[in-house]
């Protein structure tokens, strides 16, 4: 069926409830191409004409035209728009011209990675029956599932090894006199899927790339660096903050578009106060069932492996009675499966395959090749304008017609775009944040930095350290290994790649790993992790720092899950800091789909004991928190509203949790709890809220600090609509009178030891944010206040108090007075 008659076909049946609040129609969009500056060799022409590649779009001719003259090129186009190509070919031609050259491509994922040594290999095979020098190019994926005897048939023989960054810090740079001539070749680094690295995560890739660097520079080698990233609103700088180096943008989008239906989608209201609404998930259930049952190819996707089980589980029980031949003909599709079900799944998704319909992940909106699709739903906002397009991308692939359905959930951020569908598909894209200096990051990774090489600063620091942290050790000499000949040359079209990050020749660490260098230095050097002599700093004697160091947590401590039902064997760990919040005695965690009671926490040990269940409720932690301020470092006055930002000092103590009924959003019980508190530092931004304000609030005979309270929450809410985050990376407090002002305060802060960036995007952009939530409170239905608007998931004072009528009332005055 076509994707326009269902939509339309869809608002006529029974049990519709008026869900489709909007419809934006996408037109079309013919493919534009480009050409390049010189013709590529015949090898190169035969592999595009064997994939049925024989033009190339404009925006893959401009990049490889920049990366052939050198520069280092982010290339930030849409879902689906040949950016592998754009880097394959460059990095092919270079090496049928220059058989001693390598390439490092890093993904995300190993499963990414897998799926893009195949397009490789397709690629390879196309022009090597014809052309040998293609046949010479070994290559092949090196991460945690390689077999010891490829690995180092990998480390001898490869040209292009396809890994991620834990592989690259755990396995290879700490190893890197095994790798010392393939860094000693290293000739082009891919960054793939840039977009992805951003907050704690992308903060800690940062560092491992200027590992990289160092490493690279020990064995001569200066690599030209290759990214590719969804559109977001800042590519050359976050490669900058990423990978500490000036590209050139390429963002002229030339890849065609078919047609597609987005369309809007409100679960209708379950009670007459229009607080809540019906189930997210179920309603994504019904609709994906009725795609299928039109013979529509469909991928639903959700924001948590359960979930995603979940919908298929709801969506075959209506098939069961709707339309009972097609219920083995949907499946789930996610991260974890068996590459060989994933394939088999793929297969089934293409053409005459016999599947109409998957259930997946928000990580599989990365450039997976899961076949061809005529529909994505998407269950809630996926947190981005990035993602978001992502996954609306992965359905009409091509000149199809396709259909997408975002599914708003039942808070803040969704349902302020179903009621602003013009902000939604007119909003730019948002600001990618990542803080590589970050002095927490920093003190795991500079432990690592002196392990691969020791660790120098070409200028001296200014420090309050009397030791030998206040002293000029000499530059980091670039090491040449003996007996290698000079590399032979590509052709002269090539030219020296441009200058890697400042610091970087000169052997000045401080300069490369930037501001946060000296605190994590003294604070390595007082530790006892680092030992200074021969005027450079040095890992502590038989230490393997890379060992403790996880890329996907902020603080190194790190805690246990143990399964009490499998002799205790480890489930995963987690960030020590997250500990109390996510594993707390009595806590339901989620891991792969199952639900597990915390029975014990123990963080002396490091460990949670925890033990499988089968409940229909979830747990949410009852957090209070203190703020104090450290220092501003900057200033703002809007209107009447003084704002600042600063470093803060945090308090967080878990008090207790809520069960809460699992669809049903029902609060079964509230649990209290004795945890001790945690502190952290980290950055923030604050305001006031003048007494001029309060007055007419309290005029009014409402609440200051329930109002205060509310807009706090809404604020937290809409903040990822500029800032590429979750409202789980946010802190803050309200409160009428702080200890440090003396007066009425709002803070939202970073809530990673650090900050990654968060609380200076709201900063700068905290007019509209401002806006933004006046809109969404005052524009709600709920006449005293709902999750959709001023109630928060994660309060820890059971949401109380709330004042919807005085937070319209001081956002108000605060749109009015800036």
């Amino acid at each position: 069926m076509d994707v326009g008659a269902f939509v339309a076909q869809l608002q006529k049946r029974p049990g519709y409830r008026g869900q489709v609040v909007h419809v934006e129609h996408l037109p079309a969009r013919k493919a534009r191409y480009g050409a390049l500056d010189w013709p590529l060799p015949p090898a190169l022409e035969e592999a595009l004409r064997g994939i049925g590649a024989e033009r190339l779009y404009t925006h893959q001719a401009q990049a490889i035209n920049a990366i052939r003259a050198g520069q280092h090129v982010i290339l930030c186009t849409g879902t689906a728009s040949g950016k592998t190509l754009a880097y394959n070919i460059p990095v092919l031609e270079a090496l049928i011209t220059e058989p001693q050259a390598r390439a490092l491509y890093l993904f995300p994922t190993k499963a990414l990675a897998q799926d893009q040594l195949r397009s490789l290999h397709e690629l390879i095979r196309a022009g090597r029956d014809s052309h040998p020098a293609l046949a010479d190019i070994r290559f092949g994926t090196y991460d945690g599932d390689t077999p010891p005897g490829a690995r180092a048939r990998l480390r001898r023989e490869a040209s292009v090894l396809l890994t991620n960054p834990d592989m690259l810090h755990l396995g290879i740079l700490p190893h890197h006199t095994l790798w010392a001539d393939f860094f000693g070749h290293l000739r082009f680094v891919v960054i793939d899927e840039a977009h992805v690295y951003r907050g704690v995560f992308g903060s800690h890739v940062g560092c491992v790339l200027r590992r990289l660097w160092r490493v690279c520079a020990r064995y001569g080698a200066a690599p030209q660096i290759i990214a590719c990233s969804a559109t977001i609103a800042n590519p050359g700088e976050h490669l900058r903050r990423l990978a500490g180096v000036e590209a050139v943008v390429v963002d002229d989008d030339g890849a065609p578009q078919g047609a597609r239906q987005f369309v809007l989608w409100n679960p209708p209201f379950v009670d007459r106060a229009r607080t809540a609404r019906r189930s997210a998930n179920i309603e994504a259930a019904r609709l994906f069932a009725q795609l299928v049952q039109a013979g529509i190819r469909t991928i639903v996707f959700s924001r948590a492996r359960r979930v995603a089980e979940l919908i298929l589980i709801y969506a075959r029980r209506i098939l069961e009675d709707e339309a009972p031949t097609l219920v083995d003909r949907v499946r789930a599709y996610r991260a974890g499966y068996r590459p060989e079900q994933r394939r088999e799944i793929e297969r089934g998704l293409r053409p005459g395959g016999g599947l109409l319909g998957v259930t997946a992940t928000s990580a599989l909106e990365l450039g997976i090749d899961i076949g061809d699709l005529d529909a994505s739903v998407l269950v809630g906002y996926p947190g981005t304008i990035a993602s978001l397009w992502q996954q609306a991308g992965r359905a009409g692939r091509g000149n199809r017609c396709a259909l997408t359905a975002l599914i708003a959930l039942d808070d803040p951020l969704d349902q302020y775009f179903m009621r602003h569908p013009r902000d939604l598909f007119g909003r730019p894209h948002e600001h990618a944040l990542i803080d590589p200096s970050n002095p927490y990051i920093l003190e795991m990774h500079l432990p690592c930095a002196a392990h691969e090489n020791p660790l120098s600063r070409g200028s001296p620091l200014t420090s309050q350290s009397s030791g030998p942290v206040a002293a000029a050790p000499a530059a980091m000499p670039r090491r040449v290994i003996p007996g290698r000949r000079a590399r032979p040359s590509a052709q002269a079209v090539y030219r020296p790649p441009p200058p890697l990050p400042p610091g970087l020749a000169e052997g000045d660490d401080e300069t490369l790993f930037g501001p946060g260098f000296v605190p994590a230095m003294i604070a390595l050097e007082s530790a006892g992790e680092l030992e200074y002599r021969s005027d450079r700093w040095w890992p502590r004697a038989g230490a393997y720092p890379a060992g403790k160091v996880s890329l996907r947590v902020v603080a190194g401590s790190r805690v246990a899950l143990l399964n009490a039902s499998q002799n205790y064997c480890l489930l995963e760990e987690i960030e020590g800091t997250s500990a109390l919040v996510r594993v707390h005695p009595g806590a339901i965690y989620l891991h792969q789909g199952e639900s597990f009671l915390v029975r014990e926490l123990d963080l002396d040990a490091g460990h949670a004991i925890l033990e499988p269940v089968q409940v229909d409720y979830y747990t949410q932690p009852r957090q209070i928190d203190d703020v104090r301020i450290l220092r501003a470092v900057a200033h703002q006055q809007l209107g009447q509203a003084p704002v600042s930002l600063g470093q803060v000092r945090v308090t967080q103590q878990v008090i207790g949790y809520r069960r809460v009924q699992q669809f049903r959003e029902e609060t079964l019980g509230v649990e209290d709890l004795d945890l001790p508190a945690q502190t952290f530092d980290t950055v923030a931004l604050w305001w006031q809220v003048p007494p001029s304000i309060l007055t007419k609030v309290q005029r009014r005979g409402l609440d200051v600090a329930g109002g205060l309270h509310a807009v706090e929450h809404a604020t937290i809410g809409l903040l990822p609509l500029f800032a590429m985050c979750d409202r789980w990376d946010i802190g803050g407090l309200s409160t009428p009178y702080h200890p440090d002002t003396g007066t009425a305060l709002v803070f939202l802060y970073d809530a990673f030891p650090g900050g990654v960036g968060i609380a200076e995007k709201g900063f700068d952009l905290l007019t509209e944010l401002w806006r933004a939530t006046y809109e969404a409170v005052r524009n709600c239905p709920c006449e005293d206040g709902c999750p959709s608007c001023i109630q928060s998931p994660k309060c820890g004072s059971n949401n109380e108090p709330l004042d919807k009528r005085a937070a319209i009332q001081i956002l108000a005055e605060l749109v009015r007075g800036e």
